[in-house]
């Protein structure tokens, strides 16, 4: 009687290392959308962060807002937001946002407007003068805008 040889066969082998290789390859796919994903939650974040620090710059200016005014949106910046300690940052870059108010926004370029509202992802005129709108582009498509309303 031949004694018979444990081990696995050629084919085998293949199938299991080509399971691998597509769960490798599915893993690799994904995460970079995953990780687009996070980064553009955490600037969704950061312009709610912002938002808010516009409120509370509201209340401790008897209702007005932060100008359209470079110097003075540094001061409130290093007032409210604190950018100076690190703590607004482009998630992508780890450098500070950039805050302009014209132009188009980028991931790392919020556009900030007095006497605005959002309307879906644009800017739309004609709110009051205590109104604020952000806008930044997000990096899986679009951009996200949020107002003071």
């Amino acid at each position: 009687m031949k004694k018979q040889q444990k081990g696995f066969t050629i084919i085998e082998v293949v199938l299991v290392l080509a399971i691998a290789g597509l769960i490798f390859l599915m893993v690799f796919i994904a995460l970079p959308a995953l990780q687009r994903g996070q980064r553009d939650s955490q600037r969704r974040q950061d312009v709610s962060r912002f938002m808010s620090q516009v409120n509370s710059f509201s209340t401790n200016n008897r209702g007005d807002v932060p100008a359209e005014d470079a110097t003075k949106m540094q001061a409130f910046l290093k007032d409210y937001m604190k950018q100076l300690d690190g703590e607004f940052k482009d998630p992508q870059t780890g450098e500070d946002y950039t805050v302009a108010f014209t132009g188009e926004p980028t991931t790392s370029k919020l556009i900030y407007k007095t006497s605005t509202k959002c309307d879906g992802e644009v800017f739309e005129s004609g709110a009051g003068t205590r109104s604020v709108a952000i806008r930044i582009a997000l990096e899986g498509s679009g951009t996200y805008c949020q107002d003071n309303q």
